[in-house]
């Protein structure tokens, strides 16, 4: 078995091990447009492999449902027409299991096509379409923790996945020297296109922390009425708080005056010591204004991150995401992949406790909205 196949069903194997917990109920509501429903996440990124590989490359390839891609297009234009993304938990056909068969088909066609010689161009491609599919076992993960994580029972998904009980290994701060640095990524391996583009930047002198914000920290925050201080907030992110009533981290909860979360291990105690997650922008920005410090650059992240650990969580940066020097799209629909998205988001970088092996570097560029608490998203500072 060729390597490319052997990482192809590890890759589709891990999806399927991440759904194993849910039941049958679990797959289908999607309770806000942001987090979609676990059913849509498997046939999408089967949908990913059938669009753009077997189509293309396998020929007198039969498609397993002529409808699936309008449903499990996700927001690839240059593909045609496709479900809303906020009514994809109104797909509740097709069920469960015809959807576990258009993976199997789709696998079973795959399989077929790698046996034989990969050129290139559809190497390069069945990568890309794994590291899709990788990152949508992260969304998988924080979809399924959204969904059963309001749902007011706080069901478990399953036993010793809390997945927010990290610890720091290093504490203190790291100064960082003036001076020139290359930023994006060089050299071999996969990346995607918006890591390229690499270039010099320069960085005034800094120090960045080799620790993350903990809940302990986060706690002192919040009973300091900082959710009630307008002066720690960015204007936007004031009136976000406001309308949508914020006073803590998502899925934090005051029970007789001790702080909870919901965790994939269901309801525990916030544990002081463990690093912080679930916070927005907003919430990072605010308690960096708080501690009379700041968030580090994306690129004073990543001149720094071979000199402290990085993992646990997301860490927002205080930069915009926006294109590298000379970054260009590419042709057709996989140029919608990252460049159509550069407004109105933030970077993260690192990666977190949901991040699947083999999926993470220091030139990783995440992206949301500075409102999103949803992701396993964290906080280091720097000054």
């Amino acid at each position: 078995m060729s390597s490319i196949s052997e990482a192809y069903q590890s890759t589709r194997n891990h999806t399927v091990e991440i759904c194993k917990p849910l039941r049958t109920e679990d797959y289908i509501p999607q309770p806000v447009a942001f987090a979609s429903p676990a059913k849509w996440h498997i046939a999408h990124t089967t949908w990913f492999f059938e669009e753009f590989v077997l189509s293309t490359y396998l020929p007198g390839y039969q498609r397993f449902d002529p409808d699936f891609a309008y449903l499990f297009n996700s927001y690839y234009n240059s593909i045609g027409e496709r479900t809303l993304r906020a009514e994809r938990g109104n797909l509740t056909r097709p069920g469960v299991d015809q959807v576990y068969a258009y993976r199997a088909h789709v696998d079973a066609h795959m399989l077929e096509l790698l046996e034989g010689d990969t050129p290139d161009e559809l190497r390069e491609i069945v990568v890309l379409g794994i590291n899709h599919e990788q990152q949508h076992q992260e969304l998988l993960v924080t979809d399924i923790k959204y969904i059963l994580g309001h749902n007011p029972t706080f069901p478990q998904y399953k036993a010793g996945a809390s997945l927010v009980n990290g610890k720091n290994a290093q504490t203190g701060w790291l100064a960082i020297a003036e001076g020139i640095y290359d930023i994006g990524f060089s050299g071999n391996g996969f990346h995607f296109d918006n890591e390229i583009g690499a270039h010099k930047v320069y960085l005034h002198a800094f120090e960045i922390s080799r620790s993350l914000v903990t809940n302990g920290e986060f706690i002192e925050f919040i009973k300091a009425g900082a959710y009630q201080d307008f002066s720690l907030w960015l204007d936007e992110a004031w009136a976000w708080i406001q309308a949508d009533d914020i006073k803590s981290p998502m899925y934090w909860h005051m029970i007789d005056g001790q702080w909870y979360q919901y965790t994939l291990d269901g309801l525990q105690k916030v544990n002081p010591l463990d690093a912080l997650c679930h916070v927005s922008y907003y919430e990072a920005a605010a308690f960096a204004e708080w501690r009379g410090q700041r968030l580090p650059t994306e690129f004073e992240w990543e001149a720094a991150s071979s000199q402290f650990d990085w993992g646990e969580r997301w860490e927002w940066t205080n930069s915009a995401y926006l294109a590298y020097p000379n970054f260009k799209k590419v042709s057709g629909a996989i140029g919608e992949y990252n460049g159509k998205f550069m407004i109105n988001q933030m970077v993260l970088r690192g990666a977190s406790v949901a991040t699947s092996n083999g999926h993470s570097r220091n030139t990783y560029r995440n992206f949301f909205h500075a409102r999103d608490q949803w992701q396993f998203s964290g906080i280091r500072l720097a000054k």
